[in-house]
């Protein structure tokens, strides 16, 4: 799940945890009351919550690296202001250096002409990249409709009216070609969400609809946040370049729309989870807890460089961050490292930061293997996913399997 590409120049109500552990309340609050202005304009926003948008809903680092975001952009452009007013100024003056005055066979001068223009034109590039990606949509894609995919529209709606937007937004299915992602997006004040086909399909009865509403609500989850506003993209593009911070900026972001789609339906977290780790036919067979866990085993520095290299939080942490709601997904460091990671199971291999002396042997790992055979019930075993038109009637439920407890 994510927001679309750049262009080419960058671009709950429930008070418990789905993944089986209590929890102190969900970030969201409940379904807000429609009022205010019924279109959304440059003062009232695209949600019935105004700019600053829901209360509760936001990942602590959002807005702190989104001021930053906005910083760095008024004072690249404000040094690019002045140099271009300090050239013109000398220039009629007759006295000081111009941009003009670098040499046209020094390297710098082709670099300074393609800044000058690119600076210049760089919020007219946005604006026409997102009309034309919406374009695309509209002419390139299914659109969901109370007649065309109506369990997915209605999905779009109602995760609408949760989030208070003031218009329900576009949705469209597109071509996964064995791809799970999602975006959402939009130009001027119109909205719309994109769920991929391979995505999509995971809403059918037979494969796990809860999770694809988590998906759906992820993504309305971006709109109400404000994340796809056009001048939230002029503004933080810069910031976006930046190693370490323009990857944080988006984790963040991932983050609130993470707890907007908890808001939304939080019994579609596991789903999500097993979707996004092992796709749309073996997510059934996926334990979160197992993954959840792992955020906090999983040590070292180089599982921190793939986090902070991120635009999402890793699988690991995501999960973690969707058990535990007692707090903000962990944005920087791992859940323990600084203080406790919460409840946990034991685990039954070592983690990737221990030596591999203490890895078991294989006669070990069968003496392992033998031992969860002996404890796994009934219907847990065949773990090679679920498939339309297949009776598993007789075995527990996909969401059963996800949230038993580790075998081991």
């Amino acid at each position: 799940m994510s927001q679309p590409p750049l262009p080419p120049t960058g671009e709950s109500p429930q008070n418990h945890s789905p993944l089986g552990r209590t929890s102190e309340g969900s970030p969201a609050g409940p379904v807000p009351q429609a009022g205010g202005p019924a279109s959304p304009n440059l003062v009232n926003g695209a949600t019935v919550h105004g700019l600053t948008g829901q209360r509760g809903a936001r990942h602590p680092w959002e807005i702190p690296l989104l001021a930053l975001g906005i910083l760095i952009t008024v004072l690249a452009y404000g040094l690019w202001l002045a140099l271009v007013i300090g050239s013109i100024v000398n220039a009629i003056r007759g006295v000081g250096p111009t941009l003009l005055d670098i040499s046209p066979d020094s390297p710098l001068a082709g670099i300074v002409a393609q800044l000058f223009v690119l600076i210049l034109l760089l919020p007219i590039v946005f604006w026409i990249f997102r009309a034309l990606m919406y374009a695309e949509m509209r002419a390139q894609s299914v659109r969901m409709s109370p007649t065309q995919f109506p369990e997915g529209y209605r999905m779009v709606a109602e995760a609408a009216a949760q989030h208070g937007l003031r218009r329900v937004p576009d949705a469209y299915v597109q071509l996964g070609n064995g791809t799970i992602n999602a975006f959402a997006s939009g130009h001027g004040f119109r909205r719309f969400v994109v769920v991929y086909s391979d995505l999509f399909e995971v809403g059918g009865a037979v494969r796990d609809p809860e999770a694809l509403r988590f998906v759906i609500g992820h993504e309305v989850g971006h709109l109400a946040a404000g994340h796809v506003s056009y001048f939230r993209l002029v503004f933080t593009n810069l910031l976006s370049r930046i190693p370490i911070l323009g990857p944080a900026f988006s984790r963040a972001q991932e983050y609130t729309a993470d707890n907007f789609g908890y808001a939304f339906c939080p019994q579609g977290a596991p789903g999500t989870i097993g979707v996004l780790g092992a796709g749309k036919y073996l997510n059934a067979d996926v334990n979160v807890h197992e993954v959840a866990d792992r955020a906090a085993t999983e040590k070292g520095l180089w599982v921190h460089l793939v986090n902070w290299n991120a635009s999402h939080p890793t699988l690991t942490w995501r999960a973690h961050a969707l058990r535990d709601r007692s707090r903000a997904g962990h944005l920087w460091f791992r859940p323990g490292l600084f203080s406790s990671p919460g409840a946990a199971y034991a685990t039954a291999l070592p983690a990737g930061s221990i030596f591999s002396s203490r890895y078991p042997t294989p006669q070990e790992a069968l003496s392992l293997l033998a031992q969860a055979d002996a404890a796994r019930p009934a219907g847990h075993s065949d773990q090679f996913g679920r498939f339309p038109g297949v009776d598993y009637s007789g075995r527990p439920s996909l969401r059963e399997r996800q949230i038993s407890p580790p075998l081991l």
